[in-house]
């Protein structure tokens, strides 16, 4: 049976309710045959709100816990409270953000669902509502228990894994350790397993410029890098680097590796936004986003939108949907995976 998996709104106030039903009439034919399964977690007066403006002619009935799923349904995270107007940024949007994580968590760890796919929240309406974390990686990780997470960003063969995002740049040294450098390797050496198999050839990026050309741009790349990758090759590891961050992505877009492992936040989310995102040389704007974010290291499958909740355009139906296609794409596979892992270990 196909993976059946959860698309929890993000705030409802951005862009999530829009490109929701704009991703599920673009795969309304799936859906329909059962090739598809998805739940809708969130404030459904907020979806049925943007399914209302954009004249959208889909079905997406309100369901119950305990009920049979149909293959598209919608399922209310929590109670409604006052209406939850389009870029408007509230507690209640924060609220409904954590709560739809939330359900779609424990509905994953009782196997109801494999796998979440999850739309932009707000940091500061999540925050606002009293939920302390610096976005939907902290939060899963702590609603499921989780020692250690992975950020992998992907857009085609761009597969860019991270350790660390969401940190200062002064305290990224001191967060590069051998152990969890290893860690990153070995996640991302899984996801490749799901996502590319066969070859699953990882290059490391250096963290200093030219890989601190023998100690003088910095030790790190010498001291805690090369010795690291040289322990995971001889466990088996397909691991080369440290590679100079200048020419490591070029590389990897010409098909050199299957991945990277980035050492910081612009490092990594740099090459694959550039790459990822269409701007339109008349307005100088993006007219459509794709790439999506991965998270590695949880017991659940969890892929994400490379993009945040727009504010400025919710509400008005311009929003794009392909990197929501994207990531539910990915979460299949990710989950068919497991549940074959899963098998081949019973």
């Amino acid at each position: 049976m196909k993976p059946h998996l959860a698309i929890t709104m993000g705030d409802p106030a951005g862009v999530g309710p829009e490109i929701i039903i704009k991703a599920c009439l673009a795969l309304k034919d799936r859906l329909a045959s059962g090739e598809l399964r998805l739940l809708v977690i969130g404030s459904n007066a907020a979806l049925f709100e943007a399914r209302s403006m954009m004249g959208a002619a889909i079905d997406i009935p309100e369901v119950s816990e305990g009920d049979v799923w149909p293959n598209l349904a919608c399922l209310q995270a929590g109670p409604e409270g006052e209406p939850i107007r389009p870029g408007v940024l509230s507690s209640d949007g924060g609220r409904f953000a954590y709560l739809a994580v939330e359900k779609a968590v424990r509905l994953a760890q009782t196997g109801r669902i494999q796998g979440i796919v999850t739309a932009p929240l707000n940091k500061e309406a999540l925050n606002k509502a009293g939920y302390k974390f610096a976005g939907h990686t902290d939060m899963l990780a702590t609603l499921t228990e989780s020692k250690g997470s992975v950020m992998m960003l992907a857009h085609g063969n761009m597969r860019v894994s991270h350790v660390t995002t969401h940190v200062a740049l002064k305290d990224v040294p001191g967060k590069l350790t051998p152990e969890r450098l290893r860690y990153v390797i070995e996640r991302t050496d899984e996801a490749l397993q799901a996502l590319a198999p066969g070859r699953r050839k990882i290059a490391i990026a250096a963290l200093n410029p030219h890989a601190g050309e023998g100690g003088l741009f910095g030790k790190e790349d010498d001291e805690v890098s090369a010795p690291s990758i040289a322990k995971a090759v001889a466990d088996g590891f397909d691991v080369v680097g440290p590679v100079p961050g200048d020419t490591v992505f070029v590389k990897l877009r010409a098909g050199q590796y299957d991945a990277v492992v980035a050492m910081y936040h612009d490092q990594g989310h740099i090459p694959v936004k550039l790459l990822g995102f269409n701007v339109n040389p008349e307005t100088g704007k993006w007219d459509a986003l794709s790439g999506v974010n991965i998270t590695l290291g949880l017991p659940i499958v969890r892929v994400s939108v490379d993009h945040g909740t727009a504010f400025d355009i919710a509400g008005k139906g311009i929003a794009n949907e392909l990197s929501l296609i994207e990531a539910i794409e990915y979460a299949e596979k990710l989950a068919a995976a497991r549940g074959l892992a899963a098998t081949a270990a019973a």
